[in-house]
């Protein structure tokens, strides 16, 4: 038991010797300098660990780096300070993967993020400014990979290369990017305009269209109900003149009836009948006498009729 605490008050006694731990934050950070310059990131952010964080050496510019390394491995190896260019008034990532979105070492995205923020309160201004550009240009990749927040991030950005500019008016990169990005804010707020105004042109193109369409189909149900209309009339008319016509033959074919019954005033058979009806003859033996009567006219015509067809004698006078 004594023996191990002796091994750990030996081991506290060396953390804790100012020269031991002077001598390893120099071993320390010259190994981690070495791998950041020659491009070995992932040797340079152990080593730069262990030098800030195990060791809690403060020390900002090693810190930059630190973030600085971690950055470059979570963008895979895109260019430092500058956040893009314009050719032909469109913006040219410097971006290998064309924004591929953020890399899957999420450590190392997580460590550059932040060790950026801590850097922005360094009392070194210049320092400070170089962490408030990478975290500008941080900003306006997580809009390119999140379109619903866009807007949100590049307002960021904005700020931080603002604050960058702020910290060290010197800062041509911050200022660059600055510029860049309020300018292509702008193209991009000019696009939006224009497609609101194409867009409302289009609702209110369609909204007149359907206005017209709604017009013309309310003007030929008026037309088909005037049609309609029309055409019962004219059906109307046509059963009235039928009726008409209808009830003028009707009333032609009832007078000639009664014509044919009504006795002629002349007639002397009727007179002679009306006379026997006045002398209470009965109807039967009216009849008889009627028709006996009748019968001596036809006979005494038919006699009249032969003796006027027999010839003349020519030696005869005609009186």
């Amino acid at each position: 038991m004594k023996y191990l605490l002796s091994i750990v008050l030996l081991f506290a006694g060396i953390n804790t010797d100012p020269v031991t731990k002077i001598a390893k934050s120099n071993k320390y950070k010259r190994l981690a300098e070495n791998a950041y310059e020659e491009g070995h990131y992932h040797t340079a952010v152990e080593n730069y660990k262990l030098l800030l964080d195990s060791l809690q050496v403060p020390d900002d510019k090693a810190r930059l780096n630190l973030a600085n390394a971690a950055y470059l491995l979570s963008y895979d190896g895109d260019n430092m300070g500058l956040l893009s260019d314009i050719t032909s008034g469109k913006k040219k990532v410097q971006d290998s993967a064309s924004l591929n979105a953020i890399s899957s070492e999420l450590e190392f995205f997580t460590l550059a993020d932040n060790s950026y923020k801590k850097v922005t309160e360094s009392a070194n201004k210049s320092i400070a400014s170089m962490a408030h550009n990478q975290l500008g240009i941080i900003a306006y990749k997580r809009g390119e990979q999140s379109p619903d927040e866009k807007e949100s991030f590049m307002q960021s950005a904005l700020s931080n290369f603002k604050n960058a500019l702020i910290k060290n008016p010197g800062n041509e990169q911050a200022r660059y990017n600055y510029e860049l990005l309020k300018k292509l804010k702008q193209q991009q707020d000019q696009q939006e305009q224009q497609d609101q105004k194409q867009d409302q042109k289009q609702d209110e193109q369609q909204q007149q269209d359907q206005e017209q369409k709604d017009k013309d189909q309310k003007q030929d149900q008026k037309n088909e109900q005037q049609q309609d209309e029309q055409q019962e009339q004219e059906q109307q008319e046509q059963q009235q003149e039928q009726d008409q016509k209808d009830q003028k033959d009707k009333n032609e074919q009832q007078q000639d009836p009664e014509q044919e019954e009504q006795p002629k005033e002349d007639d002397p058979m009727q007179k002679l009948m009306d006379k026997l009806k006045e002398m209470n003859i009965p109807l039967e033996k009216a009849q008889m006498i009627l028709e006996a009567m009748k019968n001596n006219e036809i006979q005494y015509v038919q006699q009249k009729k032969r003796k006027a067809s027999k010839p003349k004698e020519s030696d005869k006078p005609d009186w």
